[in-house]
């Protein structure tokens, strides 16, 4: 973390959720199921949860480390409950996340930063109506891929570092249309599982890392 690491309280909670995070690949190549198993691909966020809280004590660092619980909760339920029940928990983060960076918008936006920000929910509907229609059902995809795309835009064009917190948004997408390109059998799943947590995954900590780090630097 370069020159900010003196502001890390809880560094050995980033570790974990690293390792957590990183070595869950092997659950998917190796396509492992049960409780064990969802567990171990809830602590990597769920890690980046609680080092959040640990590093943050305003309202901002609240509701990132918020976003981040469900986003944890919603990797849980996704597998324990199902699809619809893991989806509600990740789009409370979205909408959590989405109050966050709209309270904390960049005081100044050139005219390509702005571009990105408004095409990324018209251009993401596109690609899943594209990918996923007319089979039944596929609308409730487009609904739940807006709630991201908003979180992704807002993120893109708040204070908060745009290419730590801004590109975590934009891979935290990206992960999504490979899963939506799996279901649609635009590409086959055999290849979607290769960038469907690692994206995902990577999009979590630089969200996390980009927060954070400027809260708790401007704290001092």
């Amino acid at each position: 973390m370069n020159g900010e690491q003196g502001w890390d309280r809880a560094r050995w909670l980033w570790w974990l959720a690293l390792f957590g995070g990183v070595s869950f690949m092997i659950a998917v190549v190796q396509r492992l199921d049960g409780p064990a198993i969802w567990a171990w691909k809830t602590s990597g966020v769920a890690f980046l949860a609680l080092w959040a809280a640990a590093n943050a004590r305003e309202r901002n660092g609240g509701l990132i480390a918020a976003a981040l619980g469900f986003g944890a909760l919603g990797d849980w339920l996704l597998d324990a409950k199902g699809l619809e029940t893991g989806a509600v928990a990740f789009v409370v983060g979205h909408i959590i996340a989405i109050t966050l960076y709209l309270t904390n918008r960049r005081a100044a936006t050139t005219a390509s930063q702005r571009l990105l920000g408004w095409l990324a929910m018209p251009a993401t509907l596109v690609i899943v109506w594209g990918m996923l229609s007319p089979a039944p059902g596929w609308w409730h995809a487009a609904v739940y891929s807006l709630f991201v795309a908003a979180m992704a835009s807002a993120a893109w064009t708040s204070r908060f570092p745009r290419y730590r917190t801004g590109v975590g948004a934009m891979l935290f997408l990206a992960s999504d249309l490979f899963i939506f390109a799996g279901e649609g059998a635009v590409l086959s799943k055999d290849v979607t599982m290769w960038f469907v947590w690692p994206l995902y995954f990577a999009g979590q900590a630089l969200i996390a890392w980009g927060v954070i780090a400027s809260l708790t630097v401007e704290e001092k």
